[in-house]
């Protein structure tokens, strides 16, 4: 059995960082760049802290900014022809998972034509050719889309959050500049922590888990979990950076194993309410932890003492208490809803809901199997 790993071919940390941007430019010997963006950075200036650096250098660029959070087909498409019509030949993504999972379809798209219509690129795709070269730049600290090879587009039609995954697909640089997440607003920041908490948990005890993931998520978890109160509360600046490593570490290791049932009934509800993708895994997270720790105990004693919580003498179940009760604590820490029914999901939907998760492309990561009554009676029991 062998087991492989896929990372950026450049990254660079730490504030002030996005000023290698010209750096990676010019030795690519890139001629023009299409900033993709949303209308809510440009407004904020956060965009501007990029472009600002395009300017000094009198690099050409235009900027698209016309996209949605859960970004659907259409963005993908108006996105595609806008890029056609800029004669960029590099794209530069600077945002949050939204942003960067339009650009790298994007990318995709311009370099394999024949998935044009978008849908025929959901699942585990070999396409041909590596995509357009893409530089990412994320606003939020929790997607960990910069470094991931996968990205997530909704289906309108079907109804569908579709996970497409490909390795042609991977920014060949990602800048992870925490100056640009800094000023999340509360509920991003805590959206998108629990969010990159949720990849470090689920990667870790994902079924395609080895030695090297186990490094990334146990790191990533210690890193999010003791500091994103901070980050989210105090706007503390080293909490802040620690979330923007935690969350990139935790991608090097879930973008590699795959990832569980979590995301698959996260995926549901962002599909059919638009429901945000991190708080849908922040509510649900420690329903689901509780029971795949009943498969994996063992694991949940190894999460919680990188936690710093006292593990000692404890049966199993005690264990995956511990746990989480202490993933219930930090949510509502930071502000999270902690039930469906608080963020409009109608229980009548549920069964539906379950339906279309089972055959989500994580459901197979979950260390335990399940069926579509265990994954109903888990929306159930985090709908009030």
């Amino acid at each position: 059995m062998s087991n492989r790993i896929i990372l950026n071919e450049t990254s660079y940390f730490g504030r002030g960082s996005r000023e290698n941007l010209i750096v990676e430019l010019k030795k690519h010997n890139f001629k023009k760049a299409l900033v993709i963006t949303d209308k809510e950075l440009v407004a904020a200036g956060i965009t501007k802290l990029v472009t600002k650096y395009l300017e000094i250098a009198n690099f050409k660029y235009e900027i698209y900014y016309d996209i949605k959070p859960n970004p659907t087909v259409k963005n993908v498409q108006d996105g595609l022809k806008f890029c056609k019509e800029s004669k960029a030949d590099v794209l530069i993504a600077v945002g949050g998972g939204s942003v960067i999972d339009t650009a790298k379809c994007i990318s995709i798209i311009m370099t394999n034509e024949e998935y044009s219509d978008v849908v025929s690129l959901d699942g585990a795709i070999n396409t041909k050719n590596k995509g357009m070269p893409l530089i990412a730049i994320p606003t939020t600290a929790g997607t960990a889309a910069e470094v991931t090879i996968n990205y997530v587009i909704t289906d309108d039609k079907r109804v569908k959050k579709m996970v497409c995954v490909d390795p042609h697909d991977i920014p060949i640089v990602a800048i992870i500049d925490q100056d640009l997440m800094q000023e999340m607003p509360k509920q991003l920041a805590a959206a998108t922590g629990m969010d990159a908490l949720t990849h470090a948990m689920e990667g870790y005890i994902t079924k395609s888990a080895w030695l090297m993931t186990d490094m990334f998520h146990l790191n990533a978890m210690a890193l999010i979990y003791k500091n994103l109160d901070k980050a989210v509360n105090q706007k503390d600046k080293e909490a802040i950076d620690n979330i923007g490593y935690g969350q990139y570490i935790a991608g090097m290791g879930f973008s590699n194993v795959g990832l569980g049932i979590v995301h698959s009934m996260a995926h549901s509800l962002g599909a059919y309410y638009d429901t945000p993708h991190g708080l849908a895994n922040a509510i649900l997270l420690p329903h689901v932890l509780e029971f795949n720790g009943e498969v994996c105990p063992e694991l949940f004693r190894n999460m919680g003492r990188v936690f710093g919580l006292d593990m000692n003498n404890l049966t199993d179940r005690e264990a995956i208490d511990n746990v989480v009760n202490a993933i219930k604590k930090l949510s509502i820490k930071v502000g999270i809803p902690q039930t469906l029914k608080e963020v409009g999901i109608k229980k009548e939907d549920l069964p539906m809901l379950a339906k279309q998760a089972l055959n989500d492309v994580c459901t197979p990561g979950n260390p335990r199997s399940v069926t579509e009554e265990d994954i109903l009676n888990l929306y159930k029991k985090a709908y009030e």
